[in-house]
């Protein structure tokens, strides 16, 4: 979902050209991480739901006429073992890139419901893909959904549960941090009313 901003259009005429060129640029991990979160959200919710998502964590995408949420998932899974055939020895995802992230599934699911400035199609579906998919697919769409609501914004609080979810799926530093822009500031003690006020 990230391949889709929206300087997108300068990587390709199309969205699985766009798809093929990152992948063609990127390291074997990101291709098997990819097909990976496709094949679950192929395998595990419904089309209608994929098209939700796909929306909803793409800063820019193109409409689903002519099309469905499950084609396009199928075309990205084709597109990324196209990417892997080409090479003889791939490592398999290990680690990190393996966690599902069960045990964070309710605290996955409640930051999904508090975040009510994104539609309720979509908080459902995040929903969804936390108990069908896994709660790590769903948190990370989670964040990228954050970021492409207008008006979406996060309490120091609601930030802070989030650093720990991230810090339980053992993600990188950068990966929670994508949203920290959207943490409501509080104002600087003298700025705040006293109680003679």
């Amino acid at each position: 979902m990230s391949f889709f901003h929206q300087d997108g259009t300068h990587d390709g005429d199309t969205a699985a050209d766009i798809v093929a060129k990152h992948l063609s640029e990127s390291a074997d991990e990101l291709a098997l991480a990819v097909r990976r979160d496709a094949r679950t959200l192929l395998d595990n919710v419904p089309s209608e739901t994929l098209e939700v998502l796909w929306t909803a964590g793409a800063q820019y995408m193109a409409s689903f006429e002519g099309t469905s949420g499950a084609e396009w998932t199928r075309t990205v899974i084709g597109l990324c073992d196209a990417r892997l055939a080409a090479k003889a020895d791939v490592r398999p995802l290990a680690g990190a890139d393996v966690e599902d992230g069960w045990a964070c599934r309710d605290a996955v699911i409640a930051e999904i419901e508090r975040a009510e400035f994104l539609a309720a199609e979509v908080r459902e579906a995040l929903v969804d893909c936390a108990r069908h998919c896994t709660p790590d697919l769903a948190f990370r769409v989670l964040l990228r959904a954050v970021v492409n609501a207008p008006g979406g914004s996060l309490s120091p609080e609601q930030y802070t549960r989030m650093q720990t979810i991230g810090s339980a799926l053992l993600y990188g530093e950068f990966v929670v941090e994508f949203v920290d822009f959207l943490v409501e500031q509080e104002p600087p003690p003298s700025a705040r009313p006293s109680a003679d006020d």
